[in-house]
Formats: structure tokens, C-alpha cells, sequence
């Protein structure tokens, strides 16, 4: 399809308002993981609350960064944020579907002296190597040391962006697979999406794609025009068809039922029938 083909609404971040952009970002950039970070205080009051403006960012040191944005309403900053600036450490517990109504509920903007476990009922856990608890019904929970606070700006809107070293990582057994590796489908993991939706990432929202790393496709410039003019196939089911290192020979078919069902063979995964179909000898 060409550019004309598609009516496209063109935004200028600077000339909506904060909120308007917020949702556009959160609704566009999803899913997101979870974390459900807990901390406490110089005078141990124990803090739990989510973010979504989270994700991991290396494994040599192992870094994982949040976000506690400052509120879009009225520009203050949340208690996970002050506690992490007095005590430079915190635990990210990983969110699944077992608990995230518990989770969403820890969200609530309690008074500063209020135990958020005790109100989601939730069960906190001593940590071994920092202060803040680890929250006993994560499946994985990873304890930190705060490096750094990077702040990117002071209105409301505005990242924190928390950059923590893993120190200790904490995995119920449950979810491990015969190897000893995490199972994504044991973890029944969730995830945020714009305004009050989530997702579930496990069961038939799972689907696995080769990383072309492993060979070397011969890409779309190298698929026969019969295949890549379709009307039938689209961009993904082209994608599978060039990601192969050498491509089948023959004389390729023009029907449109024969690319419909090898379209079909596609979606289930049957790559090598798919080949098959769209060759007429």
C-alpha cells in the first residue's frame, strides 16, 4: 500500500495538552510490563505501587528501569519516588494475572503512613540484601540497588527514570520448566494498556516467530513477483515466505484460492507446506 492509501491524523506533541499526549502514548506504546515496586522509607513506612513505564536494559550489570512520572494533575511526585531518593534501593515485583486486581488496587493514592500490602492483601516478605519487603505472591521478584534518578524534566507529565541494579532475584519454582528456565506460559504474566485496559500474555495470545538472526533471509527484493504482487498475502505472511535462506524453486501460482490457503498454512505455522502450495510443479 502507498502513503495515499491511508488517512493518517499528524500530531504536534506541543500543541495538545499533557493529558491528551498521555493517553495517545499509552495507548500506542503497548503492551507494557509491569512493576510492582516496593520500598519504604527512612522512618520504615512500606510503600507498594505499579508502573508501567517499565522494562529491562541489560544483563552485565543486570538493569531494570521504572518510571514514577510525575502526576499529570497537579506536578507532585509519588511516595515510591521519595522513598527511593532516601534509601537509594527498592524490590520490583513481576506482575501476573494472579494478582493484578490486588496490584491495581495498591495503586490507590493512600496517605503516606499506609502499608499498601495490608490494604491489597498482599504479604510482604523480608528481603535478604535490602530494606524495602518483596511481595510473597510475585512469582518473581528482583531485589535492587538504586544507581541513578534521572530526571528529564519538572512539570507534570514529567519521567524519573529509576535505574536499578538487580542484586538478588527471588523465582517460585512453579513456574520453572523442566530446564530450570522460566515457562512464559507458568508465568501467566499481564500487561498495561492504555486507559483501563490490560492483556494477558500467555496461552492463545503466544505465538512464536524465528529470529532471523538464526540464518539469513533472502528478504522481499528475492521472493517471485507471482508471491509478492498477491493480493491475498500480506506483509507478515510475506515476511515468513522471505525469511528462508534459499527459496524453493518451481513455477509459482497465480490462484488466488491456492495463496489463500497457503495463507492459511502460514498462520498455523506450517511454513515449508506453504512453499508447497504456492508451486504448481
Amino acid at each position: 500500500m502507498k502513503l495515499k492509501d491511508f488517512k493518517v491524523k499528524s500530531i504536534d506533541p506541543k500543541e495538545i495538552s499533557t493529558r491528551e499526549l498521555h493517553a495517545y502514548l499509552l495507548s500506542s506504546i503497548a503492551p507494557r510490563p509491569i512493576a510492582f515496586a516496593s520500598t519504604v522509607d527512612s522512618q520504615g513506612h512500606v510503600n507498594v505501587s505499579p508502573f508501567s513505564f517499565f522494562n529491562v536494559f541489560g544483563a552485565n550489570p543486570p538493569i531494570v528501569i521504572f518510571s514514577p512520572a510525575r502526576r499529570v494533575r497537579d506536578n507532585t511526585i509519588k511516595h515510591t519516588l521519595e522513598n527511593i531518593k532516601e534509601t537509594k534501593e527498592c524490590v520490583i515485583n513481576i506482575v501476573t494475572e494472579e494478582i493484578v486486581h490486588q496490584v491495581s488496587l495498591a495503586s490507590t493514592e493512600y496517605d503516606r503512613d499506609v502499608n499498601e500490602f495490608i490494604k491489597a492483601g498482599l504479604t510482604p516478605v523480608k528481603s535478604d540484601l535490602v530494606s524495602a519487603p518483596r511481595c510473597l505472591e510475585s512469582k518473581v521478584s528482583l531485589e535492587c540497588k538504586v544507581n541513578d534518578i534521572i530526571e528529564t524534566g519538572t512539570e507534570g507529565g514529567a519521567a524519573n527514570l529509576v535505574i536499578c541494579e538487580v542484586i538478588k532475584i527471588h523465582i517460585h519454582e512453579e513456574v520453572l520448566d523442566e530446564n530450570g528456565r522460566i515457562s512464559t506460559e507458568k508465568m501467566m504474566l499481564v500487561a498495561r494498556m492504555g486507559e483501563s485496559w490490560y492483556c494477558r500474555a500467555y496461552g492463545d495470545a503466544l505465538f512464536q516467530i524465528p529470529k532471523p538472526l538464526r540464518s539469513k533471509g533472502v528478504g522481499f527484493d528475492n521472493l517471485p513477483l507471482e508471491i509478492l504482487h498477491s493480493e491475498i498475502l500480506s506483509g507478515n505472511d510475506l515476511a515468513q515466505l522471505a525469511n528462508v535462506e534459499k527459496i524453493p524453486q518451481g513455477t509459482y501460482t497465480l490462484d488466488v484460492q491456492e495463496h489463500a490457503r497457503a495463507k492459511q498454512l502460514l498462520h498455523q505455522g506450517n511454513l515449508k507446506e506453504a512453499w508447497e502450495t504456492l508451486i504448481i510443479d
